[in-house]
């Protein structure tokens, strides 16, 4: 049986005792000096044993401290060592995507088995994020995010996945009462944080300037505001790729013909300074198909 101390014991104690300074080892460890402290309190503790000597403006380490440090240092390099090769070792079957929440929910998730029966050995890791997805950071190999069309960034392929077009949608019991672009004024408008620009832009788009287009309730996601919608809070914008599901099960209901073309659609971003993966190439390739068919394109298979 392995008598083992915290993890966050250890690492605050190496710190504060290579740096002579728990206030330094704070900052390294990006804590407070008081969690760096209390941290070691929790080691010394544990061990039975002080560490180290604790003067107004300085610390200094104990015999037992400076022997634990000589003892404990070589071991946590070493699996510092193995950690690093590990998350930096090639992953031969494995492949990374990262994507907007409510587009993994409303279209990447229901072609999620689709997907891993086109490719059964492929072990394919889904991450969501509001926010652009960092490559070097994370290590992601392929992320949809959108971006301005004909968009070229430097050490990235772009290619366009879908096109966005915006439109408001309720739920039929709402729908039943907004015939005009002026009905719009007495129901409750829906806005999502990452988008807060739709109503202005639709309404300006479609010459219905006499909405307030910034009232309403606001919601953290498009999928919050979307189930709002469907539970007839009011009407919201949704993109029509993400929501002719609930369209075609009544769940929602279209209100105009009137749509938003977006100059910023879905588009897949890979690296361009890594060597070429095949395995990434082919899911690339795959969901780009996947897009055609879903616009009316693209071959089965």
């Amino acid at each position: 049986m392995l008598l083992l101390p915290s993890n966050s014991g250890l690492r605050a104690f190496e710190a504060a005792a290579r740096c002579l300074s728990f206030n330094k080892a704070a900052e390294e460890l990006n804590v407070t000096p008081g969690a760096v402290s209390r941290q070691i309190q929790t080691l010394e503790e544990f061990l039975g044993k002080p560490l180290f000597h604790r003067h107004h403006k300085k610390v200094e380490l104990t015999a037992v401290g400076r022997q634990y440090l000589a003892e404990i240092s070589q071991p946590l390099q070493k699996i510092s060592a193995a950690s690093m090769r590990l998350r930096t070792a090639p992953r031969q079957n494995m492949i990374s995507i990262c994507t907007y929440p409510s587009f993994a929910v409303r279209w990447l998730i229901p072609r999620w088995a689709k997907l891993h029966e086109h490719f059964p050995g492929l072990d394919i890791q889904l991450t969501t994020s509001l926010n652009p997805a960092d490559f070097l950071k994370d290590g992601f190999d392929l992320s949809i995010q959108v971006l301005k069309d004909g968009s070229s960034q430097r050490g990235y392929h772009i290619d366009k996945l879908l096109d966005i077009r915006t439109y408001p949608v309720a739920s039929p019991e709402v729908a039943a009462r907004v015939h005009t672009y002026a009905d719009l004024n007495s129901v409750t408008l829906l806005h999502e944080s990452p988008r807060p620009t739709d109503w202005p832009r639709w309404c300006a788009h479609v010459g219905a300037d006499m909405i307030d287009a910034n009232g309403g309730l606001n919601f953290e996601s498009a999928d919050m505001a979307l189930h709002a919608a469907i539970e007839g809070i009011g009407v919201t914008i949704g993109i029509d790729v993400l929501i002719r599901d609930d369209i075609k099960s009544g769940r929602l209901v279209k209100l105009f013909e009137g749509e938003r073309p977006s100059t910023h659609p879905f588009q897949i971003v890979t690296s361009a300074t890594r060597p070429t993966n095949q395995k990434v190439e082919a899911v690339k390739d795959w969901l780009l198909n996947e897009a055609l068919l879903a616009e009316g394109g693209g071959h089965q298979g």
